[in-house]
């Protein structure tokens, strides 16, 4: 299914003009019409004070304030505008814990660099037809880290030795993208 995108608000963040051009670019090509961006977590951050955007692209590593920082900002800040926005962080590390660290801090999708326009779109599709439940406990509060509902599973829970076990394995891009859209 396309969607039309014309109707989102959408917030790049990287501190790297090129790059905020580029993924400009690239949502104006998909239709989006609403594009604010900003250079680091804090200026998007006090943009979302009077911009309502849909979904946040946002790259990791930023100065001063880099996009884990500001992700942490969005979801558990008493000023936040949204704690709920659809956030897709944007990185050139693949490194499985980062993705861990990444979707146990809030994200809900994780686009590796560089980009293209079917994997920005796939992201935000599965944003739009895959939306998640938020989930508040003592240490975390975002969308649900399971991407996977299957009632009848019966097995035992996946723990940090089994992640463990996943990182020995040196994964790709592809891969953690294989992962993620599971």
């Amino acid at each position: 299914m396309t969607y039309n995108l014309s109707n989102l608000n959408m917030l790049v963040v990287d501190d790297n003009k090129h790059m905020r051009d580029m993924v400009s670019g690239v949502l104006r090509a998909l239709g989006v019409k609403t594009i604010v961006e900003a250079a680091n977590g804090q200026d998007a951050f006090n943009e979302l004070k009077t911009f309502s955007a849909d979904i946040i692209i946002c790259d990791w590593h930023m100065e001063p304030m880099d996009g884990m920082a500001f992700l942490h900002m969005v979801r558990t800040h008493a000023d936040s505008s949204n704690p709920y926005i659809p956030f897709i962080m944007l990185t050139g590390h693949t490194e499985l814990n980062r993705v861990l660290t990444a979707r146990d801090t809030g994200v809900h999708e994780f686009l590796t660099k560089p980009i293209s326009v079917k994997k920005l779109y796939d992201r935000i599709r599965t944003v739009i037809e895959r939306p998640r439940a938020f989930i508040k406990t003592g240490a975390y509060f975002g969308p649900d880290r399971r991407r996977r509902q299957d009632p009848n599973y019966n097995g035992e829970e996946r723990r940090a030795s089994d992640i463990l076990d996943m990182e020995a394995m040196g994964l790709t891009s592809e891969q953690v993208d294989e992962l993620l859209m599971a």
